[in-house]
């Protein structure tokens, strides 16, 4: 996953590097004010004629379907039969604060998109009135050059279930650690039912934040910070709660509310962090990558962090396809 960020090394280059290196995936977020990722999709698309170029993932609250479906037209031109794009409902505090709209009925509004988005891409002019979007007479002058696959976002039962009726794949996170895959692909199943198919049918894809450190004190701080940030948003603190951590979320309510950043931080206990996010040595962060892979996942996106230059070169090297064996175990 690149992070094109200015003194990261995470962007454009990084990626030509990533794949003549062998990675089969280019994962691209849309977020905290980075390069649009269709836009760097297209430029990759030139510069790479092999990897696959993936959105992880586009806030379906962002642009209309319409405006999104030629985005993905002139970002497939450039990369024939290698876009995948991801969506997703993303966060209030994303689509009311950062870009002053409006969110409102997120599942309905995912099963929305997914929809009038595969009439667009097909080539049909538009009749669509749902409760969360509308278009009538719209249709692209030209057309992908093979099916682009939807792959949707997801971490709570519904949005999985959603994800097995509607999308080619799901892209979970490090909120479904490995003690939860189970439900996750249990829930993608029930949805994949209502659809005549199975889990099976679907690609399981799952984001590994990963700081390859030989600091463990050193990568627990530093996680532990960005746990405290997402427990500020309402979707994350309903899976801590889910996850069993009702008490850390009511301590990181109280703090919020008191603008106690001491009181938040308290409330992320070492075992919170262990268990949802990954950070130690080659050895051990290339094991528990196998052990995703071992467990049902299909792709593995390493998302290497640390913040700088050197945490982000010794993630992205720790997994060159050469030197890496997905059947390794912890």
């Amino acid at each position: 996953m690149l992070w094109p960020v200015p003194g990261l090394g995470a962007g454009f280059e990084r990626g030509r590097w990533a794949a003549t290196h062998g990675y089969d995936d280019l994962w691209l977020a849309d977020a905290e004010g980075l390069e649009d990722p269709l836009t760097l999709a297209a430029a990759l698309g030139v510069a790479c004629d092999k990897v696959r170029l993936c959105t992880g993932i586009v806030p379906v609250f962002n642009r209309p379907p319409a405006l999104l479906a030629t985005a993905v037209v002139a970002a497939e031109a450039r990369a024939p039969g290698r876009l995948v794009l991801g969506l997703g409902a993303s966060t209030p505090n994303m689509i009311e604060r950062w870009y002053g709209l409006q969110y409102d009925k997120p599942l309905t509004r995912v099963r929305e998109t997914v929809a009038l988005l595969r009439q667009i891409l097909a080539g049909g002019k538009t009749d669509f009135s749902g409760q969360t979007l509308r278009s009538h007479g719209f249709h692209l002058q030209s057309l992908p050059s093979q099916p682009v696959p939807l792959v949707l976002g997801a971490i709570g039962g519904k949005m999985l279930e959603l994800a097995g009726e509607v999308a080619d794949g799901v892209l979970l996170n490090d909120f479904t650690p490995p003690d939860r895959l189970a439900y996750a692909l249990e829930r993608l199943d029930v949805g994949a039912r209502r659809a005549g198919r199975r889990v099976e049918d679907l690609e399981i894809i799952k984001r590994r934040a990963l700081y390859l450190t030989d600091d463990a004190a050193g990568g627990l701080e530093y996680f532990r910070q960005h746990l405290a940030f997402y427990a500020s948003a309402a979707q994350y603190q309903n899976i801590m709660i889910e996850l069993g951590y009702g008490h850390a979320v009511t301590e990181a309510r109280a703090g919020y509310a008191a603008r106690d950043r001491q009181r938040i931080t308290a409330a992320i206990t070492d075992d919170i962090v262990q268990r949802i996010f990954s950070f130690g040595d080659e050895a051990h962060c290339r094991a528990l990558v196998a052990a995703d892979f071992a467990a049902g996942v299909d792709t593995v996106i390493v998302s290497p962090q640390g913040g700088t230059a050197q945490s982000f070169a010794r993630g992205a090297e720790a997994f060159l396809p050469a030197g890496f064996d997905r059947d390794a175990r912890a």
